[in-house]
């Protein structure tokens, strides 16, 4: 079986709204990518983050999110993300991969993100977020 590592950001911006992107291939989704030789799973979130979106954020590493699944058949899938705050605003979505992105409150980013497990990473980063303060 082959295994398959990425890594991405749940990312809040002041007003608590969370990014997210439309994959070209048609799913809503936190930004994530492949993990590259030789990168940390920190340095991979904070890349993937500015590639997709054009932002720079600070991860909270103690806060991270682990999630597993099987994107095709004989493939394992492990995406750590971590909890984030953006420290800019400006968005730019990279056409290669991004068909669209948008900062979104709680409740409408809970019922536009397609799988459940992003769905199930969100409330408990929202959660996480609020303990923060």
């Amino acid at each position: 079986m082959e295994k398959e590592k990425s890594c991405g950001a749940v990312i809040y911006n002041q007003n608590n709204e969370v990014l997210i992107v439309k994959h070209n291939a048609g799913h809503w989704d936190f930004p994530k990518g492949h993990m590259e030789a030789n990168e940390t799973e920190e340095q991979t979130a904070i890349r993937e983050v500015k590639e997709e979106t054009n932002i720079d954020v600070e991860l909270y590493t103690d806060h991270k999110y682990i999630t597993h699944y099987y994107p095709k058949e004989n493939v394992y899938k492990t995406v750590v993300f971590f909890l984030a705050k953006n420290k800019s605003n400006v968005t730019i979505k990279q056409d290669k991969e991004i068909a669209n992105i948008g900062w979104f409150n709680f409740d409408d980013a809970l019922n536009i993100l397609t799988y459940d497990i992003a769905k199930d990473v969100l409330k408990k980063s929202y959660k996480d977020l609020n303990n923060l303060k």
